[in-house]
């Protein structure tokens, strides 16, 4: 029996990424894809089919093309899709077809070198750590093989790949679960910045055949991304949304990113609402609007005030590590109502314990039109709920083999004072988390993708925020 060597292959917070031809490569793909095979043969669900997707990027089609005849070839039915396809898409026809689960072909925000496989589980979630093991010990043991079923002559197994075109099968799901008159008939003024990715024209069609006029940016494909560092709808990849919702005097601006399970907000005023922020709004929708009762589950990085508002409201609310791999899982055991990330992904009960960018904007939508406020005001509206909060992160990049070093120094000489206050509690959930005196804190955790130092950082006005993440920058050195 082959012993089973260590993978160079590791699935990080959202998957495997790797840049473009230099490990990105088919024969990698191949072999994930045989690890998926080789998983769920052993599961006993080598008669199951799986759906295979992928988003606007280089390649992305012919890299999922790869997967499925890795699939077939192992006799396992495969559902492709036709089209770049949202990861929420992908995730929700894992249901409806009763897959065993599904492949996306997609780097999700990473810059556009950079592309990724991720893995989605028969709930259409993120796979828990304890899958992910299992999957790269599949994958450890495929690496060595250099060959795979797909090196086989494959033209008679390409017949048994079945396209899938699973749009629309996705959008009447949302028109079932969302009731859409009242936004199609609030006369909001929406900008929509696709940000050149999978989720253009989703929330145009939802919203179609109302007084609500929608407008596009950056919906057609174009896998280099230009004019932004990566399809991530944060402030500085946002400038563009930013100047046409001001320009047009528009209600709102919503950016969808590369694979349309994250949502970026700018508000009426042009101004950047944080994910912290629209994670607040989304629970006070749920639990004040529509008056939903539930559990919540949100990331260490998400901050507080979700918790504020679940002690208010009555409601559990857990933390958990960073990504859907820890939050999906909870979702599913606890029934939870919410579910999100500080990276901009939000997910809720009766559709998937998944990101999706597309509903989470409706929903935004809908709480905007049910209230008759901007988002602004919406806002203010939730300061005089708990608080004001506001937030910030910065990504440090670093030389991979001084990652080491870093660890050291931050578990060797943590810091005793931040931006003049007191750390009064430090804790290791994930990365690092700085607890100061009055009730602020900064967290330092690196990527699971990329050679970054994430630093992430809350306090009552942003200039405390800028002066906690200065200070924490000096205190690693980067």
């Amino acid at each position: 029996m082959m012993p089973v060597l260590e993978s160079i292959i590791k699935f990080g917070t959202d998957g495997w990424r790797g840049l473009i031809a230099e490990d990105f490569t088919f024969d990698n793909v191949r072999i994930c894809a045989q690890g998926v095979a080789s998983y769920h043969k052993r599961l006993g669900l080598g008669n199951s089919p799986v759906v295979v997707g992928y988003d606007t990027r280089f390649g992305s089609e012919n890299f999922a093309r790869a997967v499925a005849e890795v699939l077939v070839a192992n006799k396992i039915p495969t559902l492709l899709c036709t089209s770049a396809t949202p990861t929420p898409v992908v995730s929700w026809n894992i249901l409806s077809h009763q897959a065993a689960g599904g492949v996306i072909i997609t780097a999700s925000h990473n810059p556009a070198e950079w592309n990724g496989f991720k893995y989605r589980t028969s709930y259409g979630g993120s796979p828990s750590p304890e899958i992910i093991t299992a999957l790269e010990e599949e994958i450890g043991i495929a690496e060595p093989l250099g060959k795979t079923p797909t090196k086989e002559p494959l033209a008679d197994k390409r017949q048994q790949i079945t396209n899938l075109d699973g749009k629309d099968s996705y959008v009447n799901h949302l028109r079932t679960i969302t009731d859409l008159g009242p936004i199609r008939g609030a006369g909001l003024s929406l900008v929509i910045d696709a940000m050149h990715g999978a989720g253009a024209g989703f929330l145009s069609t939802l919203l179609d055949g109302g007084s609500t006029e929608t407008r596009e940016l950056r919906s057609e494909r174009n896998p280099s991304f230009p004019g932004m560092h990566n399809p991530e709808p944060i402030a500085n990849n946002l400038r563009m949304l930013s100047t046409a919702v001001g320009n047009s005097a528009a209600d709102v601006g919503l950016a969808l990113d590369g694979d349309a399970d994250r949502l970026g907000v700018i508000d009426n005023n042009g101004n950047y609402i944080t994910s912290l922020q629209i994670f607040a709004l989304l629970a006070y929708y749920l639990l004040e609007v529509r008056n939903i009762r539930g559990p919540i589950i949100k990331s260490i990085t998400l901050g507080n005030m979700a918790l504020k508002l679940a002690h208010i409201y009555n409601v559990p609310i857990f933390e958990t590590g960073v990504g859907f791999k820890h939050i999906a899982p909870m979702m599913v055991g606890q029934d939870a109502i919410l579910g999100g990330e500080e990276s901009g992904g939000y997910a809720f009960r009766d559709h998937l314990p998944e990101r999706d960018g597309i509903l989470s904007g409706i929903l935004l939508l809908d709480l905007i039109a049910r209230t008759g406020k901007s988002l602004s005001a919406l806002l203010e509206e939730l300061y005089g709920l708990i608080g004001p909060h506001h937030y910030d992160r910065v990504d440090l990049k670093f030389d991979r083999q001084d990652r080491q070093t870093l660890i050291s120094r931050l578990n060797d000489c943590p810091p005793k004072i931040l931006a003049e206050t007191r750390v009064t509690k430090i804790d290791h959930v994930d990365g690092i988390r700085f607890h100061l005196e009055d009730g602020a804190w900064v967290m330092l955790r690196f990527s699971g993708t990329e050679p970054l130092l994430r630093v992430y950082a809350e306090a009552e006005n942003l200039e405390r925020v800028g002066r906690i993440l200065r200070d924490a920058q000096d205190f690693v050195g980067i």
